[in-house]
């Protein structure tokens, strides 16, 4: 039974889909699991903000790796791996298929591959990193990589320096190049990988009608909350965290909308995915078509 993974951008609606194709596999005689592979989600406290999968959602079809964290807790890919590698194992020992859903690219590939994951670096040293990267720029740490690992990062490329630079500080050998390897060549099990992908006008929509939801919901203060008792770094790093806490729904649009146009523009280049246009589609129609390509 091969693994099944469903990702997309920010409000393409990826938990529905699974839910409707879950609901197909049963009708065959399947006993599917949904993985969340979501940065934030795995957060408890901020299941507005971050769009985890609801109590009726969940009644619907099970959710694992929601909501296991508190949002004062550092939480690393690494640490995920172990998590979703580990569940993904048991499901398939169990003949039940495991579907991964999410939208972020790091968490999927934790979960899915055979990569090289680094475990997280002492906090004095990552927050060394962060402010001399403030201070000196980017391209100015970029030439204090090691020769060989500095030739598969780009110069400006902030994130993949500063993380880079933090490993070698701490002693730790960094990923090959980077990190950067094709993952899906390195798949640890059988796996049906689909991208949602949609119209950018309409996900644009989407994406603002769903921040209005969020607000309504009150994400707002789920932040002021999570703010009070002490948010991680990687818990603030949610989108809208910070926006929200100063007030500013529009910035939190425009960078939801921003983040998604990335995703989007990651997922077109992935090989080994076979891309699944939703736009003015339901989720019957999209499970419709997966559960189908899982037969071919």
């Amino acid at each position: 039974m091969d693994v099944l993974a469903i990702f997309g951008p920010t409000a393409v609606g990826k938990t529905g889909v699974a839910i409707a194709v879950a609901e197909r596999l049963r009708e065959r005689g399947e006993d599917p699991v949904a993985i969340s592979c979501d940065a934030l989600q795995v957060y408890r406290g901020l299941e507005v903000l971050t769009g985890a999968p609801t109590v009726e959602e969940r009644e619907r079809l099970e959710h694992r790796l929601v909501g296991i964290a508190l949002v004062d807790d550092e939480f690393s890919a690494g640490r995920f791996a172990e998590l979703a590698r580990a569940e993904i194992d048991s499901l398939l020992t169990e003949t039940r298929r495991p579907i991964v859903v999410g939208g972020t690219g790091l968490y999927l590939r934790a979960a899915l591959a055979e990569i090289d994951l680094r475990p997280p670096v002492p906090a004095e040293v990552r927050e060394t990193v962060e402010r001399e990267i403030e201070l000196r720029g980017a391209e100015a740490l970029h030439a204090e990589l090691d020769p060989d690992v500095a030739a598969g990062i780009h110069p400006n490329d902030r994130k993949r320096i500063a993380r880079t630079l933090e490993l070698q500080r701490a002693g730790m050998e960094p990923p090959p190049g980077g990190g950067g390897e094709l993952w899906t060549a390195r798949l640890r099990d059988p796996t049906a990988l689909f991208g949602l992908v949609m119209d950018r006008d309409e996900l644009a929509a989407r994406i603002d009608a769903r921040v209005d939801a969020m607000i309504e919901g009150g994400a707002a203060d789920e932040v002021i909350e999570a703010d009070r008792a002490g948010a991680s770094r990687t818990a603030r790093a949610a989108i809208g965290f910070e926006e929200l806490l100063a007030g500013n729904v529009d910035t939190m649009k425009s960078a939801q909308r921003a983040y998604a146009r990335r995703q989007l523009t990651w997922m077109r280049k992935m090989p080994g995915v076979r891309l699944i246009d939703r736009t003015g589609r339901d989720d019957s129609d999209l499970a419709e078509e997966i559960v189908a390509e899982l037969d071919t």
